[in-house]
């Protein structure tokens, strides 16, 4: 990211990058702050898009959405018949030959499933892709305003833990016994906050952001105080797989 930093002040003009996750980005924006006359910014196809494009620009210039190059698929396949997941749709996607980070977020609205790519995968997806699984499916290309609001299915949960440590947190979470939560991040089965992570004992903050692998996403929301049995009362974010 700093050579991309660089090459832009060197070559004076705007840069972009794949897809980069929340992390990436705050990395990014990190090393843009250290730079005089460079600014940064991303698009993802909407306002609180996970996965986005950063464009690195000389001070002079004004990006708009098209300099990001976004493109728009929705998917169409016989819904009464059939139904998709993200999972699939990833694991579709990856299997056509293409990096993770040509591909931006994967929306479903309860009705519609749709997803973002770099503008020059195009041609390659549509001629790649036909199916789902087992399912018959036709990539429709779509101006990227009409990108659908993803449907929020992240719920709310009030837990009690001895410690925000991340095996306790799993363990509460995804209803699993402490045990495997242990193994699942000594074996390289978790991210957090989108990073690779191999430590079970590592005490957690508010807004951090556990994926892992087979059971899903947990954020902590809030920490809303100690129980009479001296526990810490919170609040989980809990999207399950």
């Amino acid at each position: 990211m700093d050579d991309l930093v660089s090459q832009t002040i060197t070559e004076y003009r705007p840069i972009l990058t794949s897809f980069l996750n929340p992390r990436q980005m705050y990395l990014l924006q990190i090393i843009v702050n250290s730079y005089e006359d460079v600014k940064v910014s991303y698009f993802g196809g909407l306002h609180n898009s996970e996965m986005k494009r950063a464009l690195i620009y000389p001070s002079y210039f004004e990006p708009n959405d098209s300099d990001f190059k976004l493109c728009l698929f929705e998917i169409k396949y016989p819904t009464k018949f059939a139904n998709l997941h993200h999972g699939q749709i990833l694991g579709t996607l990856m299997g056509s030959g293409i990096e993770r980070n040509v591909i931006g977020d994967i929306l479903f609205d309860g009705v519609r499933w749709q997803f973002v790519t770099e503008e020059e995968m195009q041609i390659y997806l549509e001629g790649q892709i036909d199916r789902i699984g087992k399912i018959k499916v036709d990539l429709q290309k779509l101006p990227i305003n009409k990108i659908i609001e993803p449907l929020d299915e992240w719920k709310e949960v009030n837990t009690t833990v001895s410690s925000l440590r991340i095996d306790n947190v799993i363990s509460k979470g995804f209803n699993i016994s402490r045990n495997i939560a242990k193994d699942l991040v000594k074996h390289g089965k978790i991210h957090l906050n989108w990073g690779e992570f191999d430590r079970p004992d590592y005490e957690l903050e508010i807004n951090d952001v556990l994926s892992v692998r087979g059971y899903g996403r947990l954020r902590v929301s809030q920490v809303l105080g100690v129980s009479r049995r001296n526990k810490l009362r919170i609040s989980l974010s809990i999207l399950k797989k």
